[in-house]
């Protein structure tokens, strides 16, 4: 059950006491109240009622379409017409929903008074209304849409989003399952989002979006809530909830993780400030850096950012082998303006020349006095394990994650470093990670590390359920042939698959 829902409880039925409607003459049969208990209390709420109703008002205990004033103590606009809007009445906007000023106003006349400005509890008009599509909108369908797959490595998706408005709101509601640990929800809002992503125009109704796959009964509805009111009051509501503040600063810290941000938030921590001054808490390395940089790496990372660490990985990389094989992959490689951190490939053409490779870039990323941080992982790989029937957030590579030192000097362009205002240092602080893959399987783990992760996903389960072959990191595996297939370059991978190539730019699922 939802906040919402608990929030705005009906009351069980009483009853009848002495003074209930039905022994009173109701005077104003052309009213007919309803008190919301929420905030006003019920002690409040039962001595209002008796109130009225001796006065000649007619006040119903349960909401229903004879209602014609709702009444409210102290109540967000957006939460209470929320409420109204999911209790599955005719026509909300009929509705007069007054604050409880009205009330007293009309208490103190001993009959209701006109209805003023100052007595309504409005939300925002309404910007574009599922029954009040603006004359010369289309809302059939787009012709593309009946062909829009439920995989994401069958639709191509660019950073350029015509339904931002709603692919915001679904990705909030992803993240807050996944606090939650509700897994199914927050795959079909992901699933939602990425469909909605990969559409060629924006949605302005309901029926646009008619034989859409991956969007539910609970998807819809907060679409419709969105073209309605311009917003999600769910949303917002999850916005104002404590947990859901402390778990999302507590994870946007580098190394921290739901399940960390879980236990800090159950011993009472509420913000960063407090953590660090909790004697009980023992920071890892990697959190004691994500604390100590944490003004910096909290920041996107342009594109002007990333080029430039790309010119100082690439340098290292070949001053070390000049043959080494360096690709950028994320999101980046697909395209996109900003990112958390920048992503790195690196191999050699040589197979077994790789082991090693990542010490040596790292030594020498030492040596130059940019290595702020270093997390390295050596290789666990083993080809005798393949396949994996089960896939892991993290491949077996050899692979380290950094932090580098960049300096305004290195950035190409009039805005330079991303950097607070008031910050007169000539550096900030990037996110870097590094990984070097056997040669044979570079493939594999471009295709993987360039994602998205949604992408990424649902090519897997493409793999899975519709050529039964298992895809990770590492491998193509295809269970009727009962062996690995081989594949050097991404487009050999789609071909096994018997998918068109998608570009990377076009993988913005």
């Amino acid at each position: 059950v939802s906040p919402s829902q608990t929030s705005f409880q009906l009351p069980r039925k009483r009853p009848v006491e002495a003074g209930a409607q039905g022994q009173v003459e109701v005077k104003f049969k052309e009213v007919t109240l309803y008190l919301v208990e929420r905030k006003m209390g019920s002690s409040r709420r039962n001595f209002l009622t008796r109130l009225a109703r001796s006065k000649g008002f007619r006040v119903e205990d349960v909401l229903s379409d004879d209602v014609t004033h709702v009444v409210a103590e102290d109540n967000q606009a957006e939460v209470l017409w929320a409420w109204l809007m999911g209790h599955g009445l005719r026509d909300v906007s009929r509705l007069a929903v007054l604050d409880i000023s009205w009330f007293t106003d009309s208490m103190r006349e001993g009959r209701p008074v006109r209805v003023e400005t100052r007595h309504s509890i409005q939300v925002r008009e309404p910007v574009v209304s599922v029954s009040n599509t603006p004359t010369g909108t289309d809302c059939s369908p787009p012709t593309a849409v009946a062909n829009v797959s439920q995989y994401a490595c069958q639709r191509r998706t660019t950073t350029e989003n015509h339904n931002k408005i709603f692919t915001d709101v679904m990705e909030e509601l992803a993240e807050s399952s996944e606090f939650n640990e509700s897994k199914g929800p927050c795959l079909a809002f992901r699933q939602a989002a990425s469909v909605l992503k990969s559409l060629p125009s924006a949605v302005h109704c309901l029926k646009a979006i008619q034989g859409l796959p991956c969007l539910g009964e609970h998807t819809k509805a907060v679409m419709e809530e969105i073209l309605t009111f311009g917003r999600s009051f769910k949303v917002e509501e999850i916005r104002c909830d404590e947990r859901y503040q402390a778990l999302k600063l507590f994870t946007s810290v580098f190394g921290v993780g739901p399940k960390t941000a879980e236990k800090w938030y159950r011993r009472g921590l509420r913000s960063l400030q407090e953590i660090l001054t909790e004697p009980n808490i023992q920071l890892n390395r990697m959190q004691r850096a994500g604390f100590l940089y944490y003004s910096d790496i909290s920041k996107a990372v342009s594109k002007a950012e990333a080029k430039a660490v790309g010119c100082i990985i690439e340098e290292t990389v070949h001053w070390i082998a000049p043959d080494a094989i360096l690709a950028l992959t994320g999101g980046f490689r697909r395209g996109k303006e900003y990112g958390h951190d920048v992503d790195f490939l690196l191999t050699m053409p040589e197979m077994g020349k790789e082991e090693g490779l990542l010490l040596h870039v790292i030594d020498r990323l030492k040596d130059q006095g940019i290595l702020l941080y270093c997390d390295y992982q050596g290789s666990t790989f083993d080809v005798s394990k393949l396949p994996s029937c089960r896939f892991e957030d993290m491949d077996c590579f050899q692979k380290c994650f950094l932090i580098l030192r960049l300096e305004q000097g290195q950035v190409e362009g009039e805005r330079g470093l991303q950097r607070d205002p008031g910050d007169s240092r000539g550096w900030r602080a990037v996110r870097v990670d590094l990984v070097a893959p056997p040669v044979d399987r570079y493939a594999f783990a471009l295709l993987g590390w360039t994602g998205s992760r949604q992408f990424g996903r649902d090519l897997r389960t493409f793999a899975q359920k519709e050529r039964q072959m298992l895809l990770d990191n590492h491998a193509l595996y295809d269970k009727t042939k009962k062996l690995c297939l081989l594949a050097t370059t991404e487009e050999d991978i789609f071909a096994h698959l018997g998918l068109e190539y998608v570009e990377p730019w076009q993988r913005n699922a």
